[in-house]
């Protein structure tokens, strides 16, 4: 190949924003394509905040992933000189008789050198007695995790991007018959055709529209309901620097973000019943009982991209080698961007072989 090769990435998320970054820094010609913009409220990557945590569960390579994105997400702070990290700390409340998950945790978390504590229920009530422990057997705190500013992550991502040389067109891929490859480029939805050397398609919910063969239902679409509650007037005890982020393996696990810029106390669950709101108010007053009677401010759903198995799908296409297939979040992917689009940009420009973990082959025929 003469001169810098040329790679288009379809989708301005935190895979594909971070993907196009890397590549770029690796010495390709990158074009990012995204048919609605960077975080916007269609993607898996909008919203306002997600959480920045490295506790995995037993047997994964999350965590190493995550704490070398945690230490990514840094490093570009202080190059681009904006906040997007909120180091509130992330508690893992730990269900007493029913703690493998946590238990399971702690060497990865060592294996990956990630800060932690363990912490009894007498501690965790000394730190942050705003919290009703009952039915909590101990707990993991990660004090250098927090919460992500989602939204804007993914504009300042772009603006990083297009800062190095990087060009981003909005707009959007026809699904036109590109499971046969795209020789000719690819159809835009103004018209105009775009044509490079390699494909790296990290556009969400949308995949399986654009390759229904390959992917089909091997993404779904699912959605989240998440709540912003009102905290006591005048109590600082909810606010970020008075309270961890916290995830409680309850039935069904619940997770919170405290402050949220103003936006209220964020609670969600992650598998949504049609009596969410009922349940997040009792579960709120339960674990938070000054909460008991909080005012609903807001309320979203976030849309999340699942695979059947919850790990990411990194891949080439099986039949067209310059196509890459990038996507799987399912609900935990935010966080890893930068880390992720690290690896892949070394993926593509080297031409090896993913982790057998994210390739397609794992779903058989």
């Amino acid at each position: 190949m003469v001169g810098k090769p040329r790679i288009t990435v379809i989708g301005a998320g935190a895979f594909g924003g971070w993907t196009a970054l890397f590549l770029l820094r690796r010495g390709a010609q990158v074009v990012l394509l995204d048919a609605w913009g960077p975080g916007n409220s269609r993607s898996s990557s909008g919203g306002e905040t997600r959480v920045l945590r490295c506790t995995y569960g037993p047997n994964q390579p999350y965590s190493r992933m995550a704490a070398r994105a945690t230490r990514l997400w840094k490093e570009h702070e202080e190059r681009w000189g904006r906040q997007l990290v909120h180091r509130t700390g992330v508690l893992w409340m730990a269900r007493a008789g029913s703690d493998e998950f946590e238990r399971g945790s702690l060497h990865c978390l060592r294996e990956a050198s990630v800060a932690y504590e363990e912490l009894s229920v007498g501690e965790i009530t000394k730190r942050w007695p705003q919290i009703n422990m009952e039915g909590v057997g101990w707990g993991i705190y990660e004090p250098e995790a927090g919460c992500l500013l989602a939204r804007m992550a993914c504009q300042t991502v772009l603006d990083g991007f297009r800062a190095e040389g990087g060009e981003y067109k909005q707009d959007a891929v026809l699904p036109s018959d590109l499971e046969r490859g795209a020789k000719d480029g690819l159809s835009l939805a103004d018209g105009s055709k775009l044509a490079a050397d390699q494909y790296v398609f990290a556009c969400g919910p949308w995949m399986g529209k654009l390759f229904p063969d390959t992917i089909g239902d091997k993404i779904r679409s699912t959605k989240q309901d998440v709540f912003f509650f009102g905290t006591p007037a005048g109590d600082a005890r909810f606010s970020e620097e008075n309270l961890p982020a916290w995830a409680d393996h309850s039935d069904p696990f619940i997770y919170g973000i405290p402050g949220n810029q103003g936006r209220g106390f964020k609670i969600g669950e992650r598998f949504v019943s049609m009596e969410a709101l009922k349940k997040l108010r009792e579960y709120l007053g339960f674990r938070f009982p000054a909460m008991r009677n909080a005012p609903l401010l807001e309320t979203r759903v976030c849309q999340y991209e699942n695979t059947p198995d919850r790990h990411f799908i990194i891949d080439r296409h099986p039949e067209e080698a310059n196509i890459w297939l990038v996507g799987g979040g399912s609900g935990h992917g935010f966080k890893h961007g930068p880390a992720l689009g690290e690896m892949i940009a070394e993926l593509v420009m080297q031409g090896r072989d993913p982790d057998p973990l994210f390739r397609l082959a794992r779903f058989g025929t």
